[in-house]
């Protein structure tokens, strides 16, 4: 590590910050005063590992480092000296009592989203504590603006202290009314690492979507035989195999139809299509397995045109009774114009038009593309154009608008019909 690599820098204490925070707050059993702990350790990692080197383990540097300053402000503060017999000031190592461990992160999890907090305050919390996130890329995966984030996150932290939840794993008991919104989080995390960005270089964030799989390989390993969770670990692992097409050399979005499939990660298609396998036979099947399924169907094809759209419609179908949305909604209308039915896809788009602020760009640019398969190619320039102008983040307008260019009067031909891009 050098000063000249802050990118690098930057990733590495992305990726063990929150594994530092999840061990201290543990530990200190306050998640506030972990995070300001933590904090300053990023600052003093910042400023030492440029010089002397990375650690061995980064994330017991991070630790001992953050103890060392919680008991800094322990001793510094009158009013607070009767907590520092409830540290470790002796050792100036890492503390076989603080030392992390691999359920930490989960047991920070599980915390975030206890039964007390409310689901708009424990997501957001979450994602800034476990997932490393920032508070602008929150707020966009959220659909808030960053002081309803700050807020949201200040209430949850409150919410746990008043509550007096320890820092641990749930016992089997309290599983099932935490696992719902640790599988939501999850499920965010994945998503804001696969979203597209505003610039050219952070069109996706890798790392978040890393550390999506690892706790989910994790919580399967705690959990083997809950079907959701094979189910969500085979989404994750099935979107992520896709990763290395989706965008192209100059860092514009490759949609799902124009990707090059020899470029798709085959391991991790054999893993994740097992998965969901094993998952769907033991019964209950849930959502993130339909949308596995789907993930699987579309991982089989060798090219967009051998796509079983019939099958990827009728799971779209299961999937609107299991857990009904507006996104699953249009998914399902797209696959039907796929399947040959674009004025059916239509209608089902019609009827979301109450949801339409909720759905912002992805709804025009879905009718867009089932004008296309109706050979509307004029409504479908204006729906393009409607969607490139409500689209958020620069790589989505940029393929909007080239889609709109391309149906454009005369343009629009069947070698180059415009599709959504990948989801």
């Amino acid at each position: 590590m050098s000063a000249a690599d802050p990118e690098g820098l930057e990733g590495l204490l992305r990726e063990h910050a929150p594994r530092a925070l999840a061990a201290l707050a543990r530990r200190l059993g306050d998640l506030a005063d972990a995070e300001d702990a933590v904090q300053e350790a990023l600052i003093a990692a910042a400023g030492a590992w440029p010089e002397r080197g990375v650690p061995d383990d980064p994330t017991a540097w991070l630790v001992t480092t953050a103890v060392r300053r919680h008991v800094d402000r322990v001793r510094s503060d009158s009013a607070r000296r009767a907590r520092e017999d409830s540290v470790v000031v002796a050792d100036p190592g890492l503390p076989a009592s603080m030392a992390p461990s691999r359920d930490d992160s989960l047991a920070l999890l599980f915390c975030c989203a206890h039964p007390a907090l409310a689901p708009s305050a424990a997501i957001p919390l979450t994602l800034r504590a476990v997932g490393g996130l920032a508070t602008p890329e929150i707020a966009r995966l959220l659909l808030l603006t960053e002081a309803a984030v700050n807020q949201r996150i200040h209430r949850a932290k409150q919410g746990i202290r008043d509550s007096g939840a320890g820092f641990r794993l749930p016992t089997p008991q309290e599983w099932p009314a935490r696992l719902r919104a640790v599988l939501h989080v999850l499920y965010l995390l994945a998503t804001v690492g696969n979203a597209p960005g505003d610039a050219v270089g952070d069109l996706s964030r890798a790392d978040a979507a890393a550390e999506a799989v690892r706790l989910l390989r994790e919580l399967d390993r705690l959990l083997p035989d809950e079907p959701e969770v094979g189910g969500l670990l085979a989404l994750v692992l099935l979107t992520e195999s896709r990763r290395p097409a989706r965008t192209g050399p100059g860092g514009q979005l490759v949609p799902l139809d124009e990707q090059d499939r020899t470029a798709w990660d085959a391991a991790l298609i054999a893993e994740g299509t097992g998965r969901v396998e094993a998952a769907m036979r033991r019964g209950r099947v849930g959502a993130y397995q339909l949308q596995a399924a789907v993930a699987a169907v579309h991982a089989e094809a060798a090219d967009w045109r051998d796509t079983d759209w019939p099958q990827i419609a009728g799971l779209y179908e299961v999937l609107a009774r299991v857990d009904p949305s507006p996104v699953v909604a249009l998914n399902r209308a797209v696959a039907l114009g796929e399947a040959g039915e674009p004025r059916a896809g239509l209608a089902l788009l019609d009827a979301l038009d109450g949801d339409a602020r909720r759905l912002g760009h992805r709804l025009p640019a879905a009718r867009a593309h089932l004008f296309v398969r109706a050979g509307d190619d004029a409504a479908a320039h204006e729906a393009y154009r409607a969607a490139a102008a409500a689209a958020t983040s620069i790589p989505e307008r940029d393929l909007l608008t080239l889609k709109a260019a391309r149906c454009a009067p005369r343009s629009c031909s069947e070698g180059r019909r415009p599709h959504l891009s990948d989801g």
